[in-house]
């Protein structure tokens, strides 16, 4: 694999190769469609040798907060002195954020060659499939395969693993993780999770597994969120059937305090092994508290922690307060002040209204919105009424994005004609929602504590991240 090219960002040449290889992955099928089996990925580890069995593995499922909670424990264990590999999905703005080892993004020449290394195996794969009237590898498996294969050359000590949508049957499930993390589950993907918060609660589960056999006997533990009863009564279940330990928010870890402060928060936490009092966390939100004391009780629980070990109280402050987690809530400008927030589902939108509520105070903030096509976009739109004064409905330039005039009708229904206007472009939207931020009573009079949040999708905010000059991370 070619070395990380310090101090300088990828050449043209290296970005060219690795358009052409997305263009590659992306004739497979994609992301939103799965087949009930782990029959192509398992094949495609036991030809590469089972990198994914090289190195422990903390495994994160849930429908909101994955990727937060996700890089909160990859920043844990690198002030931890760890070596990390972490699988986040899906990606703002380069593949290439899908797969970082050290806390950095892999470079796009090591995503090329690291795909070229495992393209012979990938072909082999496919053709077996074709001869049994079965599918072509899917991106997300391929990707799946060169994650675990890059954290296996590393090698990194520990692989922090974010399912992309699932569990039983999601590609990453190969992986035997000790600390299975579930975040809070909604309803979402319902067309291949299930109807219900049962059904999918079911798929989420399919990643706590029984501790394979081995010299030093271990237990898998199972973390897990604040839940709907019905959702977590099947998680239970499925710990008890597979024999894992349990720890549970509110129960063996907890939010104690927070309080908003500049640039984020400042919590106290209860962990498994004792109170970790004095940790700022550079994001905002409550979600943002809950997700790290989800993060904490999963490296406490990799670790071994409990009543009588607490992990190095002076490594988990350093390490949240390094945490990042582009698009979500993160401010892009002042004057008036933007924010992206990545919210895809009417439980994310939900979490970024109370937030943009409790913890700032706009006069007047204009909402960007751009939204797949699949998405419970009046569940969005609702979400978001009560804490926008105007809204812009546009496309994100994805084929997936919902058709402008069908979001823009959805959104009359809920703010009404008066308050919502159409962009045909997010460069133009931005701009119409800046200058409607910007105006208030006489033209030319400027709105003190004006605001403008984009969001509707992960692919709207990487969208305009990139317009703002954001490297990837």
């Amino acid at each position: 694999m070619p070395a990380t090219r310090l101090g300088a960002g990828p050449s043209p040449v290296d970005l060219a190769e690795m358009a052409l290889v997305e263009a590659e992955l992306d004739r497979r099928w994609p992301e939103t469609k799965i087949e009930p089996s782990l029959a192509r990925i398992s094949t495609l580890m036991d030809l590469l040798a089972s990198p994914q069995q090289h190195y422990p593995a903390i495994h994160v499922a849930g429908t909101n907060g994955k990727t937060s909670v996700t890089r909160m424990i990859d920043a844990l264990l690198t002030a931890l002195h760890r070596r990390t590999g972490r699988i986040t999905s899906p990606h703002l703005q380069l593949a290439t954020e899908r797969i970082s080892i050290d806390n950095k993004p892999i470079t796009p020449a090591e995503y090329v060659a690291t795909y070229r290394e495992l393209l012979p195996y990938i072909e082999m794969i496919d053709k077996q499939s074709a001869a049994a009237d079965g599918p072509a590898m899917s991106k997300f498996e391929v990707l799946t395969g060169m994650a675990f294969a890059a954290f296996a050359e590393a090698p990194v000590d520990v692989a922090i693993v974010e399912t992309g949508m699932g569990g039983s049957w999601d590609a990453t499930n190969v992986v035997d993780g000790q600390v299975a993390v579930i975040t809070p589950i909604g309803l979402d993907h319902t067309d291949y999770l299930g109807p219900d918060l049962t059904s999918i609660a079911g798929e989420k589960a399919g990643i706590i597994k029984r501790a394979p056999e081995s010299l030093i006997p271990r237990d898998t533990v199972a973390v897990i969120a604040e839940q709907d009863p019905e959702a977590m009564e099947v998680l239970l279940r499925r710990a008890v059937e597979v024999d894992a330990a349990v720890a549970r928010e509110g129960s063996e870890f907890r939010v104690l305090a927070r309080q908003v402060a500049v640039g984020g928060q400042q919590l106290e936490l209860q962990g498994l092994g004792g109170v970790y009092d004095e940790i700022f966390l550079p994001l905002h939100g409550e979600h943002q508290a809950r997700n790290a004391v989800l993060a904490l009780a999963a490296v406490e629980a990799f670790f071994g922690a409990g009543a009588d070990r607490q992990l190095d109280i002076e490594a988990i402050r350093a390490g949240f307060a390094s945490v990042t987690s582009p698009g979500r809530l993160e401010r892009m400008r002042s004057a008036p002040t933007i924010f992206i927030d990545a919210a895809h589902n009417p439980a994310g939108a939900k979490a970024l209204a109370t937030t943009l509520t409790s913890e700032f105070d706009f006069r007047k903030l204009v909402g960007v919105v751009g939204v797949f096509g699949d998405k419970d976009a009046a569940g969005i739109l609702e979400a978001l009424e009560p804490v926008l004064d105007e809204i812009v409905v546009t496309s994100n330039g994805s084929p997936r994005a919902m058709d402008i005039d069908t979001l823009s009708n959805l959104a009359v229904q809920r703010f009404g004609d008066e308050r919502v206007v159409t962009a045909e472009t997010l460069p133009d939207a931005l701009e119409t929602a800046i200058a409607m931020a910007e105006e208030v009573g006489d033209p030319g009079e400027m709105v003190s504590g004006a605001g403008v949040v984009v969001t509707g999708s992960v692919v709207t905010a990487g969208a305009a991240r990139a317009l703002f000059g954001k490297d990837p991370a």
